[in-house]
C-alpha cells in the first residue's frame, strides 16, 4: 500500500553520523568533541535565535566517506555534558528528508537543502498490514523475552502506527549499518515495516542456531569433565582397593611397560617383534581416553597368543601311521595311501635336512570329494591323530563374507582375525591339521568372494607369506595339512580346486558298510542306546541286509540311523516287559522291528512288476551330489490319428540331455533299416522319452546308448534285460563315447541288484578304481559302437516274433 506524503523544503546544517543511524524517533546522545558534530549544533543553534523553536540538524549517514541519499531531521533538545563529563547533545529524530543541494549557511557546517516526508497510513489499517504489525510485534516481543527487556516490551506493544514500529527496531544493535540505511532509505512504511520484520526473523533464527551450538558445545564440555572426574575417582577407587587386597596394580604407563616386557621376551619371528613394539609405542603415546588404546591391546594380545615358533613333531611310524587310519576307517584306499605318502616323504626330508626350502616347509593341501556320509569329515580327525598333529575343523558353509578368511580391518568396531588365523592360534601351533568343511558351499556377494581369498591360503608356492587383514604380518602357513571336503566338484571354482590335490571317496561298497557297521556304528550306538554289547547282538546277515535293502546311498548315516532306531526298539520293548535281554538280531527279525525294506533290487521282484517288464524301458547310471545312482529312461509312441509328430522330452532334462535325446532319435531314424528296425512309424508319429523322478533336475552327457536302448526297445518290442544297466554317450554315427564317474555308477550299479553293466571301451582304464569284490559280482562289458550295446541289451523276441509297439494313450 503506498503511504500519502506532503513535501516541505528545509534548509538545514549536516550533522554527519560514521557509525550510527538514526531513525525517526529515536533520541540519542551525540558527542560535542567532535569538531563536525560541534559546528552543525552550533550552527543550529545560531540559526535558531532567528526562528521560532528548537534548533534544528540532518543526521545524515556516512558509510566509508559516501552520504546516504536521506537523513533525518533532528532536534536539539538539549546541551550539556555526558556521563563520563564530556560536553554532549540530546538529539532528537523527527522525520524523514531526502537531501538536495547544498547551500550556505552560519557558521562552520555544511548546509543543504532537503525535503522533508510527511508519511500517512490510513486507519483503520488493511488486514495484511495488520497482520504484518502483529507478526513484528510478536517477533519483537521474543527477542526482549531473551535479553529481559520486560519495560521495553510494553512500549513496543503501545506503537500503533506502522512507520514508527518499522522505525522503532532502529534502536536493534544487531543491525548492522547497512541494514539501518537500508531501512531509512525505504520511504514506504509497510514496505520499511515488512524489511524490518524480516530482519528481525532472520536474526531469531540465528540466534536459535548458535543457542543449539552452544548448549551442544557446552553438553559435550560438561559431559568431558564428568567424565575425566569420574575415571579418576574410578581410578582412586581401584588403587584403594588394590591396596586393601595387597594387589600391585597397573597404571597406562606400567601398562604399555609390561606389553612391552611380554613383547621382548616372546618367542617372536623379528618382523613380527617389530611390528609389535612399533604398536607398543603407540600405545605410550595414547590417552587412556583414546578409542586406539583398546585395539592396540587387542591386537598385542592377539599377535602375543598366536603359537609363532610352537610345532609339533610328527609322528614318523608310518606302520603305526598306517594301522591307525585302518583301524578307523573301513576302505578309503587313495586317502590312506596319499597320507601314507605324505608322511614318508616328510621322513626322508627331515633325516636328510630338508625341513624348509626357499622358505617353505612340506605341507599339503588336499580335496577330499565325494557323496555326503562317505567320512570325510572324520577322516580329518584320524589324519590328526596318525600324523601326531593338533586338529582343527572350519565349517565354510554359507560363508559368504572374505573377512571371514582374511579377517577385518583394525579400524572396524569388533574387527577379528580370519577363520585361518583363529584355526592357527585355537590349535596352539603352526602345524596343525585344518579341515576345511565344506568348501563347495562357499558363496560370494557384496562383501567379497570367499573363495578368491582362499587361493592365497591353499596355495602351496605362496602361503608361507600369508596376511591376515587384522595382523598385517607374515603368516607362514607352509607347514599346515589343509584337508577341504566338498560333494560336488563342479562347485568348486577352477581356480581354487588347481590348488588342491583331488582325492575322490565314491562311497562304500555292501561289504564295506557292514565292516563299518559292525566295528564302529554299532558300537556308538549301543552306547547312545544305553545298552552293552552283550545285551543286544546284530549278525551279520541282518547288518548286511539293513545295507541292502533298508537304506540305499553312498555312505553310511542312513545305515547308522536305521540301526540306531533298531536299538531303541529293542531298548523300549526291554523296557516294557515284551522282549528278554540279551537278544540276537537277524535279517529275519528286522521286519517285525523296523518295518519292511524300502529298497528291493529289481532282480528280487516279481517279473510282471519290474519297470523293464515293458518295451521302452531301459535302465541308465548317473552320478548325483548323493553318489552314484540309477536312472530308468521310458519311450512310447503317439498314437498316429491323436498325437502330433516330433519328440517331447519331460522329467526336468538339461540342454545335454536333450540334445543327447536328439541324436539317439537321429541315428535309430539313418540306421533304422540297418537295425531291422521299423523306423517308418517315425516319421507321422511323436515320440515321447520321459525320466522318473520330475522334480529332480538332470543333465549331462552319459544318458545316450540309455536312450537309444529305449527307442530300440519300443521300436522293436524286445524288453530290455532286467539285470543290464548302461552309461555313455553315443555320437550320430553310433560310436560309444567316454563319461565320467564309472566307479560311482558300478558302486550304484551293485547296490541296486544290477549284474551287468555295459560302459564306453576308453572307460576300461577306469575299473582300476573300483574295488575288487564288486568287479567279481558284474559282468563288465566295454563297447564302442551301439550296436554292441543293442545286442547285450535288448532280450531275444519271444518265438522269433516282434510283439506290438504299444503307444501312448
Amino acid at each position: 500500500m503506498a503511504a500519502e506524503s506532503t513535501a516541505f523544503t528545509l534548509v538545514l546544517p549536516v550533522l554527519p553520523l560514521d557509525d550510527e543511524v538514526v531513525l525517526p524517533g529515536m533520541v540519542v546522545p551525540l558527542d560535542l568533541s567532535d569538531a563536525e558534530v560541534r559546528a552543525a549544533v552550533e550552527a543550529a543553534q545560531a540559526a535558531a535565535r532567528s526562528a521560532p523553536g528548537k534548533p534544528k540538524v540532518l543526521l545524515v549517514p556516512r558509510v566509508d566517506g559516501t552520504y546516504a541519499k536521506t537523513g533525518v531531521l533532528g532536534t536539539v533538545e538539549q546541551v550539556g555534558r555526558l556521563a563520563d563529563g564530556d560536553p554532549g547533545a540530546l538529539i532528537r529524530g523527527r522525520s524523514r528528508v531526502r537531501i538536495g543541494a547544498g547551500t550556505t549557511g552560519p557558521g562552520a557546517a555544511l548546509w543543504v537543502e532537503g525535503t522533508r516526508v510527511e508519511e500517512d497510513v490510513p486507519e483503520p489499517l488493511p488486514g495484511q498490514v495488520a497482520e504484518l504489525v502483529k507478526e513484528y510485534k510478536a517477533l519483537a516481543t521474543a527477542w526482549l523475552k531473551k535479553r529481559g527487556a520486560w519495560q521495553v516490551v510494553d512500549r513496543v506493544q503501545a506503537i500503533d502506527g506502522v512507520s514508527a514500529l518499522a522505525d522503532n527496531s532502529g534502536y536493534s544493535p544487531f543491525l548492522t549499518i547497512e541494514q539501518k540505511v537500508a531501512l531509512l532509505e525505504t520511504a514506504d512504511p509497510v514496505d520499511r515495516l515488512r524489511l524490518a520484520t524480516q530482519q528481525l526473523r532472520d536474526h531469531l533464527a540465528e540466534q536459535e542456531v548458535a543457542e543449539t551450538i552452544a548448549k551442544d558445545v557446552q553438553e559435550g564440555v560438561d559431559k568431558q569433565q564428568r567424565e575425566f572426574l569420574l575415571r579418576r575417582q574410578l581410578e582412586a577407587v581401584r588403587k584403594e582397593l588394590r591396596e586393601l587386597n595387597g594387589e600391585n596394580g597397573k597404571d597406562s604407563a606400567e601398562e604399555s611397560d609390561d606389553y612391552r616386557a611380554r613383547v621382548e621376551a616372546a618367542d617372536l619371528p623379528e618382523k613380527v617383534r617389530e611390528a609389535a613394539l612399533k604398536e607398543v609405542d603407540k600405545l605410550e603415546r595414547a590417552s587412556d581416553q583414546s578409542p586406539e588404546g583398546s585395539w592396540i591391546r587387542t591386537w598385542l594380545d592377539t599377535v602375543l597368543e598366536m603359537p609363532w615358533n610352537e610345532r609339533t613333531e610328527d609322528a614318523y611310524d608310518i606302520q603305526g601311521a598306517k594301522a591307525v587310519l585302518d583301524a578307523e576307517h573301513a576302505g578309503l584306499e587313495d586317502v590312506k595311501e596319499r597320507i601314507t605318502e605324505y608322511l614318508a616323504v616328510r621322513k626322508r626330508r627331515s633325516d636328510r635336512g630338508l625341513g624348509v626350502i626357499g622358505g617353505r616347509r612340506g605341507g599339503a593341501v588336499l580335496a577330499l570329494v565325494g557323496p555326503p556320509g562317505v567320512g570325510k569329515t572324520s577322516l580329518g580327525q584320524s589324519v590328526a591323530h596318525a600324523m601326531g598333529r593338533e586338529f582343527v575343523r572350519v565349517a565354510l558353509g554359507g560363508v559368504r563374507d572374505e573377512a571371514e578368511i582374511r579377517g577385518h580391518r583394525r579400524t572396524y568396531v569388533g574387527a577379528l582375525p580370519g577363520r585361518i588365523v583363529r584355526a592357527i592360534k585355537e590349535a596352539g601351533s603352526m602345524n596343525p591339521v585344518v579341515l576345511l568343511d565344506e568348501i563347495d558351499k562357499v558363496g560370494s556377494d557384496f562383501r567379497g568372494d570367499p573363495a578368491a581369498a582362499l587361493l592365497e591360503v591353499l596355495d602351496p608356492a605362496q602361503n608361507h607369506t600369508f596376511r591376515d587383514h587384522y595382523l598385517e604380518v607374515e603368516l607362514d602357513l607352509s607347514d599346515v595339512v589343509f584337508l577341504a571336503t566338498a560333494n560336488v566338484l563342479e562347485a568348486i571354482p577352477e581356480a581354487l580346486a588347481d590348488r588342491m590335490e583331488i582325492v575322490r571317496l565314491d562311497g562304500y561298497t555292501e561289504d564295506e558298510k557292514v565292516v563299518i557297521a559292525r566295528d564302529h556304528l554299532l558300537p556308538r550306538q549301543l552306547e547312545r542306546a544305553g545298552l552293552d554289547k552283550d545285551e543286544v547282538t546284530v549278525d551279520e546277515g541282518a547288518l548286511r541286509r539293513l545295507a541292502g535293502e533298508y537304506t540305499r546311498e553312498a555312505g553310511v548315516r542312513t545305515l547308522e540311523r536305521s540301526i540306531a532306531r533298531l536299538l531303541r526298539k529293542v531298548a523300549a520293548q526291554h523296557e516294557l516287559g515284551e522282549r528278554e535281554l540279551p537278544f540276537t538280531v537277524t535279517d529275519g527279525d528286522l521286519r517285525a522291528l523296523i518295518g519292511r525294506p524300502h529298497h528291493v533290487p529289481e532282480s528280487a521282484q516279481d517279473p510282471a512288476e519290474r519297470r523293464t517288464a515293458v518295451p521302452g524301458v531301459a535302465t541308465g547310471l548317473a552320478v548325483t551330489g548323493a553318489g552314484g545312482d540309477v536312472l530308468f529312461v521310458e519311450a512310447s509312441l503317439a498314437d498316429p490319428e491323436t498325437g502330433a509328430a516330433g519328440l517331447t522330452l519331460t522329467g526336468q532334462l538339461g540342454d545335454v540331455m536333450k540334445e543327447s535325446a536328439q541324436i539317439a532319435l537321429s541315428f535309430l531314424r539313418s540306421h533304422g533299416a540297418e537295425l531291422e528296425l521299423p523306423v517308418a512309424d517315425l516319421k507321422d508319429r511323436g515320440v515321447h522319452i520321459h525320466f522318473p523322478a520330475g522334480a529332480v533336475p538332470k543333465d549331462g552327457p552319459s544318458a545316450g546308448i540309455t536312450m537309444t536302448t529305449a527307442l530300440a526297445s519300443l521300436l522293436s518290442g524286445r524288453l530290455v534285460r532286467t539285470d543290464v544297466a548302461m552309461t555313455g554317450e553315443v555320437s550320430l554315427t553310433g560310436r560309444v563315447l567316454p563319461i565320467g564317474g564309472v566307479k560311482q555308477k558300478l558302486l550304484a550299479a551293485h547296490r541296486a541288484g544290477v549284474t551287468t553293466v555295459i560302459i564306453p571301451k576308453r572307460n576300461e582304464p577306469d575299473l582300476d578304481d573300483v574295488p575288487a569284490e564288486v568287479l567279481d559280482k558284474l559282468d563288465v562289458h566295454a563297447v564302442t559302437d551301439v550296436r554292441q550295446v543293442l545286442e547285450l541289451a535288448l532280450a531275444p523276441a519271444v518265438n522269433g516274433a516282434t510283439p506290438e509297439v504299444p503307444v501312448a494313450a
